[in-house]
């Protein structure tokens, strides 16, 4: 489509027209301007019979809109201080493990970097303490991982239910499945029951979501059901730990192969931490402008979503042409395409964190970078993630050297069986402590 030179086309999802937006501006038409016209994500929700599919993501219409009110202030800057703490704490269990195991031959980056995030993110969003850095089978990591592994039946119903939503919701079909829904279901009741009896509280996701349902919630407007608290514990969990550890992993793999990049941020986060008297700080972690190029580099080559979906939800005429978007018509967003595209980024596959600079930003279109969406839709949980993936790296590159063992297939090959961008083989690394 860009080599014909289209600002836009149509395609197909079996019977469903999608329209393709290709110029740059359209899409931000599309994610911002006109929104009102595009609230919707395509996805299935049938909340009566699977309430933990009804999370934030998902959810269409005035729903999501009094849902997303609701949460912002979950996800401000104070809130994610408070969260530090726990997530430094299983950053130098992080480390900790890795020294004991780098001995053993190579790591596989993604379950080892899956096994920290299942950790901060029991803890913050469950405040449970998960242990995956000790015994990697743990029910936690079992079924978050479960979660991103249908089997084949799943796997027809969840296609079935994006091509004929009604009728699998006049079935009750779920989306997810049940015997993991049923294990968070569990965990997320418990853990609300004894925080009540005990008078217990802590400084994470899940003590902000039960203050929604208490009596200051329902003060201030901002109340909510036991189903949604449950819901976006679920949704803070399971978005959490996957997408946090696959930047983690693809962001090794890229060091691993690009030792002079390595060095120097081996060299940024050393020079930070000795301003602020070794100690890892949340202020220290956005001191470190090399680590978020480094980051952002890693999340233009595999972003966590090679598309990005939106639902007409009103009928829309595109600007100064004939095409009208009908309400129900899906919106295809080819986000791996743009952050590929040589005219934003030459030389697309090579791996170069200085195109992130605040100089270089700023020669493109805010458009060619959308790992997290954008717009009133843009991920409500992107600060965190970006945090707990952080500290994650610093901690590992200010302790270990990193080199790709020959156990890993490159070009590394994509899972075409996973929504989320995951590799087909592993990706196995070489550690080396450093002290």
């Amino acid at each position: 489509m860009k080599g014909r030179k289209l600002k836009h086309a149509g395609s197909y999802f079996f019977h469903k027209p999608a329209y393709v937006p290709i110029d740059l501006d359209l899409i931000k038409e599309i994610m911002q301007v006109d929104f009102i016209h595009f609230t919707d994500h395509v996805g299935y929700v049938n909340e009566k019979d699977e309430p933990l599919g009804a999370h934030i993501f998902a959810i269409k219409g005035q729903k999501w809109r009094n849902l997303r009110v609701k949460l912002t202030p979950t996800f401000t800057s104070g809130k994610m201080k408070l969260m530090f703490p726990i997530i430094a704490k299983i950053a130098d269990e992080l480390v900790k493990t890795l020294k004991e195991e780098c001995g053993k031959g190579p790591i596989e980056a993604k379950d080892f970097s899956g096994r920290f995030t299942t950790d901060v993110i029991g803890n913050c969003a469950f405040g449970i303490e998960c242990n995956s850095l000790r015994d990697p089978n743990t029910e936690f990591r079992i079924q978050g991982k479960r979660i991103f592994n249908p089997t084949r039946i799943e796997q027809i119903t969840n296609f079935l239910e994006l091509l004929f939503p009604k009728m699998m919701q006049f079935f009750g079909a779920n989306f997810l499945p049940k015997d993991a829904t049923d294990f968070f279901w569990t965990v997320i009741k418990d853990t609300k029951e004894y925080r009540e009896k005990n008078g217990v509280r802590r400084n994470d996701a899940m003590q902000l979501l039960l203050d929604m349902m208490s009596k200051d919630g329902k003060e201030n407007g901002n109340t909510l059901t036991f189903e949604e608290v449950a819901a976006q514990a679920f949704v803070f969990f399971i978005a959490g730990f996957e997408t946090s550890s696959t930047l983690m992993s693809f962001a090794l793999l890229e060091l691993s192969q690009n030792q002079e990049v390595q060095d120097q941020l081996r060299k940024e986060v050393k020079d930070v931490l000795e301003r602020n008297m070794g100690e890892l700080t949340y202020e220290a972690i956005w001191e470190m402008n090399y680590l978020s190029n480094v980051i952002n580099e890693t999340l233009r080559k595999y972003p966590p979503l090679a598309i990005l979906t939106r639902e007409c939800t009103k009928d829309y005429k595109v600007a100064n042409t004939d095409v009208v978007i009908r309400k129900g018509d899906m919106v295809f967003i080819p986000v791996k395409g743009i952050q590929y595209d040589p005219e934003y980024y030459p030389d697309p596959h090579k791996f170069d964190p200085l195109r992130f600079t605040e100089e270089n930003k700023s020669k493109r279109h805010p458009y060619t970078f959308l790992p997290f969406g954008e717009g009133p839709r843009i991920c409500l949980g992107m600060r965190f993630g970006l945090m707990q993936a952080k500290v994650g790296l610093v901690s590992l590159i200010g302790n270990f050297k990193f080199k790709l063992s020959s156990k890993t297939n490159i070009p590394v090959r994509i899972d075409p069986k996973n929504f989320l961008t995951s590799t087909l083989d592993g990706i196995f690394i070489d550690v080396k402590k450093i002290n």
